[in-house]
């Protein structure tokens, strides 16, 4: 299944790395449809820090690049589920400026960004199965109960083995007890024997 994998991720990547770098490389042309957005966005950004880029111009360019880095990564199969997750999450801002059709009047073209909207809708879709598939490798759900499993059975392997210890203590314990109380009851046999019979004891 590597194979189809591969190619399956890189067929997805590709469409982020080439509309990404036109993003970077000429972030003036997808500006103006940004800019509303954009714009929303300066007031959450601000109170994030200060210092942070809130132009239409400059988030265009770093959602370039992280779209470009992000489909990289995962065509090339490196860090594939933080790589799809900064894709989807690229595709948000782009998604929200580039196509938000319920404020077109025009039919025809409210349609056509409405099939573009789903298309993205559809791109966010396998990019979060990206994220999610494991390679046939036991996903983490599997992996923490596993592990819960293995320290309960270590835990309770630990609990019988304690018991069979102090129950082997246990039985010591009594053996010697038994053993000093017959010696003791002995010596005390033999002691009322040299009392009647007048022998000193030996």
């Amino acid at each position: 299944m590597r194979p189809v994998r591969t190619a399956a991720r890189s067929m997805l990547a590709a469409i982020f790395v080439i509309q990404g770098w036109a993003a970077f490389r000429d972030p003036a042309k997808l500006a103006d449809k940004a800019r509303p957005l954009t714009d929303r966005l300066e007031p959450t950004l601000k109170a994030v820090h200060p210092s942070l880029p809130t132009d239409a111009e400059t988030l265009v360019r770093v959602n370039g690049a992280a779209q470009v880095a992000g489909g990289i990564l995962l065509a090339t199969g490196q860090a594939t589920t933080p790589a799809a997750l900064v894709l989807a999450g690229s595709l948000v801002p782009t998604t929200l400026a580039g196509h938000a059709f319920w404020e077109i009047e025009d039919p025809a073209q409210r349609n056509q960004q409405r099939i573009n909207f789903l298309k993205n809708l559809g791109l966010i879709g396998g990019l979060l199965f990206a994220a999610l598939d494991n390679e046939g490798r036991p996903g983490l759900a599997w992996r923490t109960r596993n592990t819960a499993r293995i320290a309960r059975r270590g835990a309770g392997h630990s609990a019988r083995t304690a018991r069979r210890e102090a129950q082997h203590v246990v039985h010591t314990a009594q053996r010697e007890a038994r053993h000093v109380l017959h010696a003791a009851q002995r010596d005390a046999r033999i002691a009322r024997i040299a009392a009647r019979t007048g022998r000193r004891l030996p």
